[in-house]
């Protein structure tokens, strides 16, 4: 067994805590990673406030992760001892369904095994996740990094980075579309270099015109105020595609009106309430409200390898497992650009 420490939520209401565990050993194709960096997502924290009913305590969060690699599985190929990688959302699969062979583990038929809070298929233990100083996991759901890229700023790539570059694959942004994006946080952010970086012409919407400059150093050809209704008149039946990455209850009315015939508007956030929509905007265009997740292991892959090639990563800000229900506080306040990343160095 691999000793392993961390932080650990015990309830819905207390407050992240230091925890020791074990891990098991690596077997034939697995790795083991000592932990780098692990992004802080918000997912972490509906988790460990068990604001979606499912979790499962103690709980160790983390699904961002970066590290070196310190042992490998005597059926490995993939990875070196001493190489850096990287784990997303997921890191098991049935791996024989149809989703699963073809490269899309993320929509296993039997479910997909979660990086935490999740049954491992190997031993029945929970997983623990990111926020700590190790972790095993198969080589198959494990990624190589890109020499030239942050390692802190690569970590948000593993959630946020394959959530939004997902759907703009899959939705062909490019050149000559013009693609709006809804919420300049932690998803939009990346969702909106993504597609600036991909030659579409983006628009990005904001409640708050103080992300303005922001906004528009990221990428955006336009900044709109979602809340000032002449200014979204303007835009009326001109998108392409719309990516929503707002994760606070809103209504997709005044978004939807925007898309063309045949448009999509994809929804990546997930709001603790869903919205009532006027159909009428969708059946009098044909247009689609689309949803999406992550991405399975080759795009993920893929992802990574077009970062390094574009010199594309998350916009940060570092700091220790002690700061971590500091952030959590903050996070409910919307005070980061764009990502907590934690430096997992300073776990005591």
């Amino acid at each position: 067994m691999l000793s392993s420490k961390g932080y650990a939520a015990h309830h819905s209401h207390s407050p992240l805590a230091p925890f020791t565990f074990d891990r098991r050993d690596p077997g034939a194709s697995e790795i083991a990673v000592e932990i780098l960096y692990c992004g802080v997502c918000h997912s972490d924290l509906h988790m460990a406030r068990n604001e979606w009913g499912n979790a499962v305590y103690p709980l160790v969060p983390g699904h961002e992760i970066v590290g070196r690699i310190t042992g490998v599985g005597s059926a490995v190929t993939k990875f070196k001892a001493g190489e850096i990688a990287a784990i997303g959302v997921i890191v098991d699969s049935c791996r024989h369904c149809a989703p699963c062979n073809r490269g899309e583990e993320h929509f296993c038929d039997e479910g997909a095994t979660l990086t935490y809070a999740s049954p491992d298929r190997i031993d029945g233990s929970i997983t623990m996740g990111g926020y700590s100083n190790n972790y095993v996991v198969d080589e198959r759901f494990a990624h190589h990094v890109p020499e030239n890229l942050n390692l802190a700023a690569v970590a948000p790539l593993l959630c946020a980075g394959i959530t939004t570059y997902s759907p703009l694959v899959h939705w062909n942004v490019g050149p000559g579309k013009k693609v709006g994006i809804v919420g300049l946080g932690g998803l939009g952010h990346m969702g909106l270099k993504f597609a600036h970086s991909f030659g579409a012409h983006v628009v990005q919407f904001t409640t708050n015109l103080r992300k303005r400059e922001d906004a528009l150093r990221l990428g955006a050809e336009e900044v709109v105020l979602s809340t000032d209704k002449d200014a979204m008149k303007a835009h009326l039946k001109s998108f392409d595609f719309i990516l929503d990455a707002a994760a606070a209850p809103h209504s997709l009315d005044p978004y939807t009106a925007l898309l063309k015939q045949d448009a999509t508007m994809c929804l990546v956030g997930l709001p603790e309430e869903f919205p009532v929509v006027n159909v009428g905007n969708l059946i009098f265009k044909r247009a689609s409200i689309g949803g999406s997740m992550i991405g399975g292991m080759p795009e993920t892959q893929a992802m990574l390898d077009y970062c390094g090639e574009h010199n594309i990563v998350s916009d940060i800000e570092v700091i220790s497992m002690e700061q971590i229900n500091e952030a959590y506080e903050r996070l409910l306040k919307q005070d980061v650009k764009y990502r907590f990343v934690i430096d997992m160095s300073t776990l005591k």
